[in-house]
């Protein structure tokens, strides 16, 4: 009980995170739910929650989309996402924990040095790393940080660059979790309870959104963020 009351305030304080920084959800509850149901299943079920979070994200940001980013970027994500939840039915949950984690703890690393905001990519290479952040989504479901670093290469304002990582997020949502559902429908049945507490604990903090974090500066934040992943990755790369 105390181990479910706790994973649904991080699930509300993931959706907030989301709704600022553009990545959390996946980095946050995977982990977490991966200590009672393993790194396979946890992927799996998290990417529902992920999606109601998305996608309420999308409908609020959805005219700043730039189309032709998009449409190109988000095809080479889907693609990779489709990749990645394939390779996901065949990796162990010991393979996918340690991948998870030293993915978590580069993401921190990137967060509290700041490098995502200093690297800048050409247009070639972003799609490229528009395929491999898919690829990871659909393995361990974390890809923001790839993600947000490749589209530093089309030089779109705030609002486009938010709206169009978050539109990429949701068509690599839509391409992995039929893969999910099909795998492991049984195990998810089981618990969909939990998952449905998940969704709506996630849909709560998302559109909580800023006002609980306006205070924090974005350096604060980046290091508070960056704390919590470390500290996450090396729970996974130990006891996965």
């Amino acid at each position: 009980m105390l181990f479910d009351i706790a994973l649904t305030l991080a699930a509300v304080a993931a959706g907030t995170i989301a709704s600022v920084a553009g990545f959390g959800i996946g980095s946050m509850l995977t982990p977490l739910l991966a200590a009672r149901v393993g790194t396979r299943l946890a992927v799996a079920a998290v990417s529902i929650p992920h999606l109601f979070g998305t996608a309420i994200r999308f409908w609020v940001l959805r005219g700043n989309v730039h189309r032709q980013t998009f449409l190109w970027f988000g095809l080479t994500s889907a693609g990779g996402s489709l990749a990645g939840a394939l390779l996901h039915e065949w990796a162990s949950n010991r393979a996918l924990s340690i991948v998870l984690g030293g993915l978590l703890l580069f993401v921190a690393w990137s967060q509290w040095t700041g490098m995502m905001d200093r690297v800048r990519v050409g247009r070639g290479a972003a799609w490229i790393a528009g395929a491999v952040s898919g690829t990871f989504g659909g393995l361990v479901g974390n890809q923001g940080g790839i993600r947000s670093a490749a589209l530093l290469a089309f030089d779109l304002d705030k609002a486009s660059f938010v709206a169009t990582a978050t539109a990429v997020g949701l068509i690599v949502d839509a391409a992995r979790m039929p893969i999910y559902i099909v795998a492991e429908r049984e195990d998810l049945w089981r618990i969909a309870p939990l998952i449905a507490v998940l969704a709506a604990a996630v849909v709560a903090g998302t559109l909580i959104g800023s006002r609980l974090l306006g205070t924090v500066s974005d350096r604060q934040f980046r290091r508070m963020i960056a704390v919590l992943l470390f500290a996450l990755g090396t729970w996974m790369l130990l006891h996965g």
